[in-house]
């Protein structure tokens, strides 16, 4: 229960309004792509990026992800946004490609609901399809909370995934109630490591502690580990000591949009 107050009444019909939106959103496009790429620790060369979805409307201008993606994911828009993110990923592969340009993997986000859907990997296959790609050419990021929600589907989800050659990454590992013990259950093929355990590296060895021992177990298990949220140097410093496998975070680049990111790719 709470109180009633102007706050809680503010918050409400913003939601509502964004609801209301969606579908036209959507059909109108304004939801694009923004890319952030990951980087090889070792060579420091871009070996993937992130897709990240942003909502520029016509009157608000950019509305973050905070403030939409919760709403969607409480009413369901989110399975339909995904989908949506995960074509315009496919179509910009194709472009690349066509244009004989160098492509990278690209990582497309999959809320939880999406794994309620036993023909998830049937739609995702289907878009490779209509866009003449292979499963290397994008991978699949879940959130360490959507095993909370129902573990034994999500493991089936995970294993029909990877039998047709998608790679499946573990996003925001750290960041609920996780153990280490969860990578054993969670058959990932990629960590990602939350920012906030990045964040206290410099200043917390019980945090660089527990990094050292998520990056050695996850390679013990045939995982690589990427840490999210690096934004200085001495951070990929202890990272690279660690061995970690790839980075991503401002200290690499921000997320930028399809243009900018092309041309980094190509630099």
């Amino acid at each position: 229960w709470n109180y009633y107050n102007d706050s809680l009444k503010k918050s409400m019909l913003i939601e509502q309004e964004l609801i209301n939106e969606m579908d036209h959103a959507l059909e109108n496009h304004e939801f694009v792509v923004y890319y952030q790429p990951i980087v090889d620790v070792r060579t420091k060369k871009t070996i993937s990026a992130e897709a990240l979805v942003r909502w520029l409307h016509p009157k608000k201008g950019m509305i973050s992800p905070g403030i939409f993606i919760p709403a969607f994911e409480k009413n369901g828009f989110i399975t339909k946004l995904d989908m949506y993110v995960c074509e315009e990923v496919c179509k910009h592969q194709r472009e690349e490609k066509d244009k004989g340009n160098r492509v990278v993997p690209v990582s497309v986000n999959l809320s939880r609901i999406n794994f309620y859907n036993e023909n998830l990997y049937k739609e995702v296959l289907g878009l490779l399809d209509k866009y003449n790609l292979k499963s290397e050419d994008i991978k699949l990021e879940i959130t360490e909370s959507a095993y909370e929600d129902n573990p034994q589907d999500l493991i089936m989800a995970i294993h029909t995934l990877q039998k047709y050659g998608f790679k499946v990454l573990m996003d925001d590992f750290g960041s609920g109630y996780s153990s280490l013990n969860m990578l054993n259950l969670l058959p990932c093929d990629i960590v990602k490591l939350d920012k906030r355990f990045v964040d206290k590296l410099e200043t917390d060895d019980k945090s660089k502690a527990i990094v050292l021992s998520t990056i050695s177990l996850a390679h013990t298990l045939q995982m690589s580990v990427t840490a999210e949220g690096v934004e200085t140097k001495n951070q990929y410093d202890l990272l690279k000591e660690m061995h970690c496998d790839t980075i991503q975070g401002f200290y690499c680049a921000k997320p930028m949009p399809e243009d900018d990111y092309e041309n980094l790719i190509k630099g």
